[in-house]
């Protein structure tokens, strides 16, 4: 069976027919994995233009390599650069052109049975710590300069989405936070005004460019969960465990409406034992897998730290259990 049409079935909220797809929205365990150095972020800016091309080949060998031995169903291309916390860089990023070009190398390499996913951006999010105080003044005193970044913030992503879906990527996704862990960061008026009516848009028109459209918010999302199902996207990453998110409960509210992605504890990942995560990823496939509309991954990001065997311990169990 197809890894990609079961990913692509998912999404769409039917049952796979072979199997429930595995996604990462960033795996940041390359080098682990495959005993190879994938090059990105400042390291790749220190690199002549000869060094940086051969960097991205052997990045692509080393992503398609990996995916293939981890079963992924899909594979989330390097993305653009933004920080963890001021001035601290994230960790899965190439500058400028050199995202573009790392696509077209893995084209040209051939992604065989990978579904290619990126992100465009295209709806805004809660404020880092850099503007937080700023921004939540602002959006009292200015709510006029508000409307004009997310405005801002869905041209922008738009005109991303067009380029990436150009190249061969068939599912974007916003990486848009609107809620910490006790609940949606916004009021509900400001959910109205400056979010929702720009992830409706955003959705509707990724579905033209005939691409899937996915937001990824961390967060305790209960109360804007029918909200974010009635926006037109085809599915929603994280389910924030830290934060109290039951994927159970999500599916039995929004199964059907929307395909759920996740939700792995990222903190398990890192300081828990195989077995621990072995059992944990297996609840989750004999919980979620039935009538489809769910992908496994983890809860946000597989981190730097996360030890290989533990990821592996996963995989063990989605082939184990991951059968539909």
């Amino acid at each position: 069976m197809s890894k990609k049409e079961d990913f692509k079935a998912a999404l769409e909220g039917r049952e796979p027919p072979g199997a429930v797809p595995v996604w990462e929205l960033e795996f940041h365990a390359w080098d682990q994995a495959s005993s190879r150095h994938v090059v990105l972020g400042e390291e790749f800016l220190a690199l002549s233009a000869a060094e940086r091309e051969r960097a991205l080949y052997t990045n692509a060998e080393v992503l398609l390599s990996v995916s293939e031995e981890m079963h992924f169903a899909g594979l989330t291309v390097p993305g653009t650069y933004w920080e963890i916390a001021p001035g601290v860089p994230a960790h899965y990023w190439l500058p400028g052109d050199a995202r573009y070009r790392q696509i077209e190398v893995i084209q040209e390499m051939g992604a065989g049975d990978l579904l290619l996913v990126a992100g465009s951006g295209g709806v805004m999010s809660m404020p880092g710590a850099s503007t937080y105080l700023a921004f939540a003044y602002k959006l009292y005193d200015a709510p006029e300069e508000v409307d004009e970044l997310a405005r801002d913030a869905l041209s922008r992503g738009l005109e991303t989405a067009r380029r990436l879906r150009d190249l061969g990527i068939e599912a974007l996704f916003t990486a848009s936070d609107i809620a910490d862990n006790h609940g949606p960061w916004f009021n509900p008026e400001q959910m109205k005004r400056y979010i929702l009516p720009y992830l409706s848009e955003w959705a509707a028109q990724v579905k033209r460019m005939g691409c899937y459209a996915i937001l990824h918010t961390d967060g305790e999302l209960t109360p804007c969960l029918e909200d974010i199902a009635h926006s037109g996207i085809h599915a929603l990453q994280a389910i924030d465990p830290v934060a109290g998110m039951d994927i159970l409960v999500v599916k039995r509210q929004v199964g059907g409406r929307l395909c759920l992605c996740g939700n792995l504890d990222c903190g398990l990942l890192v300081s828990g034992s195989p077995e621990e995560v072995y059992a944990a990823a297996r609840d989750l496939l004999l919980g979620c897998k039935a009538g489809g509309g769910f992908v496994l991954g983890a809860s946000n990001a597989v981190q730097p730290e996360v030890p290989i065997a533990n990821y592996r311990a996963m995989i063990d169990a989605w082939a184990a259990h991951g059968r539909t």
